[in-house]
């Protein structure tokens, strides 16, 4: 059966893509230099044609439904295709943009002093980089690439959306080389609790590293919460207390001697891997150019400036 008689008339298609993106028809009226009045009956126009209800309503007039997101995600890669190909065909410089959003710490620490390698190795992609502490919309189309830090046990990847694990670092304590620990020496896990700790958000992050030391958690965990990584190892340069790192974070400050990898005095703590970073993708996205070229350099960065974590398979499948 030839499926092109299902191809709906372009201008509905055309304002719903913008509709979706920019989430607002007055938004998308603006991109698209007309009225909002012709944006929302464009929209209408195309729930009729489809016979399937597209944006949701009672919800704001941005708001796609279940199906409308789905249909958008993959019309969006389209509109994107048909964009490259008449820039092909214009020859226009082959300048493109890839927008990156990154968990704060990793982008600050390891990925911003690296990125002029990448500059120099694909010129022709122009990188947006965007930290943030939450996810992208892939479906909104607000980024191409998102970098997280994924805990293990975390709920399930996301529908139309690959992954790939780009390593598993361990987690360890660092604290200022000055900084005087309570009670003096340190003689294992259970003698953190008496200092000030350095927390994220929350103390998930400590708990875990703890518990994986044997120690059992009591209810309460001392010290303050700054909700970044970055921030808490910038607090324990600073000599405010004990923050966790791992290589990505840290290296730089441990090799400048402005950190130290705190041990105890006997034996030394276990291998503390709690999750891994992650490089994730829309499905229809994945094998574009700017996006397998950027995974394809992060990969190799990754392999070349990082030792591998205890538990590391280092072989990763795209």
């Amino acid at each position: 059966m030839d499926r092109r008689k299902f191809l709906p008339p372009f201008a509905p298609l055309r304002a719903f893509e913008a509709v979706g993106r920019l989430r607002g028809v007055r938004k998308a009226a603006e991109a698209l230099m007309v009225d909002h009045a012709i944006v929302s009956r464009h929209v209408r126009a195309l729930e009729a044609w489809t016979g399937i209800t597209l944006l949701d309503r009672s919800r704001g007039a941005g708001m796609l439904t279940e199906q409308g997101a789905v249909y958008h995600a993959r019309i969006t890669a389209a509109f994107a295709e048909i964009a490259n190909a008449t820039a092909d065909l214009m020859h226009v410089p082959d300048t493109r943009l890839l927008r990156l959003w990154c968990v704060p710490g990793f982008a600050s620490r390891w990925l911003m002093p690296r990125l002029d390698r990448f500059h120099k190795r694909h010129p022709g992609i122009e990188l947006e980089v965007r930290p943030s502490d939450r996810p992208p919309d892939f479906a909104a189309d607000e980024a191409d690439v998102d970098i997280r830090y994924v805990r293990d046990g975390s709920p399930a990847r996301q529908e139309r959306i690959r992954r790939i694990e780009l390593a598993r670092p361990a987690v360890y304590p660092v604290i200022n080389p000055s900084f005087p620990l309570g009670g003096g020496r340190l003689f294992g896990p259970l003698d953190l609790l008496r200092a000030p700790l350095l927390h994220e958000e929350g103390d998930d992050e400590w708990r875990a590293w703890l518990a994986a030391q044997g120690v059992t958690v009591p209810s309460q965990l001392p010290g303050v919460r700054l909700w970044h990584a970055h921030v808490c190892i910038d607090a324990a340069r600073q000599g405010q207390g004990v923050a966790l790192g791992n290589d990505f974070l840290v290296a730089a400050e441990l090799d400048a001697g402005a950190l130290r990898r705190l041990e105890p005095a006997e034996a030394a703590f276990r291998p503390a891997i709690l999750g891994s970073y992650a490089l994730m993708a829309r499905e229809d996205r994945w094998s574009s150019d700017p996006v397998a070229k950027f995974r394809r350099w992060l990969r190799a960065a990754i392999r070349n400036d990082m030792p591998p974590a205890p538990d590391e398979a280092g072989a990763d499948i795209d």
